[in-house]
């Protein structure tokens, strides 16, 4: 027998039973009632607000079985965790629920008022996710103490995911010799590039205080990436743009160039200022192993680094982000970049020096790439203006759109009742 959820969802039910069912008066299970409720308050313009009501005044103990049974629908989990419809009594259950995802509860934690924020920072599932206690960082009725607090618990699951990648290093790797001691390995971690690279690698800078301090800091990730070799997200044609590369027939077979073009290719190439300098920058970063694109990260050029900030090793990658001479230039054009690891782009907003740059926070929630709860989180610091544009960008989320473009139209209306 087909469910009454289903029904409705197929318009099959009559209207004086979808006027029952927005009452919660059908006779079926209380999980699905509370379905159907949900159902009817999201999607139903003639039943919504009665079940909305409904809802509201719903029994506490049939929506506290809900809210704890990871088997709940999605939907139905999302209303009951959005903060319009937050019964406090729900939030320790929804927060514990592994079906809640970190998405519904980062919205949660920008918008979290004194109890809910509280709440959150007991719960054992909130304190492990990294990304959901970055923005309740955010929240400006956090108190300083829990402010440290939250600094605590991201320290340690940063530490917890350093062991864990140390570990699982040491379980896959295969050595007839015995395993190095602590004070070997921090040797290790603060030894130059390996003299097999040749003399491109050998040329390097002798590691100094600040490059031995990140590299004895990220031991236990270098350890774990080994000898990963350099590989650049997004490819190495978008890496050095096309007009690096000879231009290619665009006929399904390729066909060979006349001989009489073959001398202008040469000579257009020859004639580029820029290939020598990146051929040989991308030759000396292809022959550096981790240690040494991390002490070329800190410690190199301009073009060097807009380079390493794309390697798909993150513990490199990060390493630009901690070079000396990273002008805010560089940072502004990382904050809108498609072809980095999201992990950049979630340490941008950990250096208090980044944030003041309003052009980086802008770029951070105008990029794609960058993820929904820490968009979310820095939307609060845009102009009106940039909200406006923010609302009508496709290559966003829904979410960010949206959202956009009820945080533009709130200032509107604050901004004329001030007048």
């Amino acid at each position: 027998m087909q469910r009454a959820i289903d029904q409705i969802r197929a318009s099959k039910l009559a209207s004086h039973m979808m006027q029952f069912a927005a009452r919660g008066a059908l006779q079926v299970p209380p999980a699905e009632n509370i379905e159907i409720l949900v159902y009817l308050a999201l999607h139903n313009k003639v039943f919504g607000e009665l079940a909305r009501l409904t809802l509201a005044g719903w029994d506490e103990k049939a929506c506290l079985a809900s809210a704890s049974d990871p088997q709940t629908s999605t939907e139905v989990l999302d209303y009951f965790i959005s903060p319009d419809n937050l019964r406090p009594k729900l939030l320790p259950a929804l927060l514990e629920n592994p079906s809640v995802s970190e998405g519904e509860l980062a919205k949660l934690a920008l918008s979290a008022l004194r109890e809910t924020i509280e709440t959150m920072l007991k719960s054992a599932r909130v304190r492990s996710l990294s990304s959901v206690l970055a923005v309740l960082r955010t929240n400006p009725y956090l108190k300083k103490e829990e402010a440290a607090e939250i600094d605590g618990f991201l320290g340690a699951n940063q530490f917890g995911t350093n062991q864990s990648n140390a570990v699982s290093a040491e379980g896959e790797a295969e050595d007839d010799t015995q395993p190095a001691s602590a004070a070997e390995q921090a040797e290790s971690a603060t030894a130059g590039p390996q003299a097999e690279a040749g003399e491109t690698q050998a040329g390097a800078e002798k590691p100094d205080a600040e490059v031995s301090a990140y590299l004895n800091e990220h031991a236990h990730e270098i350890a774990a990436e080994g000898e990963k070799p350099f590989q650049a997200i997004g490819g190495i044609v978008e890496l050095l743009g096309p007009d690096y590369f000879p231009v290619i027939e665009k006929a399904d077979v390729p066909v060979p160039a006349p001989a009489a073009a073959r001398p202008r290719v040469a000579a257009k190439k020859a004639h580029s200022p820029l290939e020598p300098e990146r051929k040989n920058t991308l030759q000396k970063i292809n022959a550096l192993d981790v240690k040494g694109r991390i002490q070329l990260a800190l410690k190199g050029n301009k073009e060097e680094r807009s380079i390493l900030i794309r390697d798909g090793t993150k513990v490199v990658a990060l390493a630009v982000l901690d070079a000396p001479k990273l002008s805010d230039g560089e940072v502004e054009k990382i904050a809108s970049q498609k072809n980095v690891l999201e992990a950049v782009l979630r340490q941008i907003p950990l250096k208090r020096r980044f944030m003041k740059n309003y052009i980086v926070v802008r770029n951070l929630v105008s990029n794609p790439r960058t993820p929904l709860d820490l968009g979310l989180g820095l939307m609060k610091n845009l102009l009106t203006q940039d909200l406006k544009n923010l609302s009508n960008n496709k290559e966003v989320s829904d979410t960010i759109r949206k959202l956009a473009l009820k945080m533009y139209k709130q200032k509107v209306e604050d901004a004329s009742r001030k007048k």
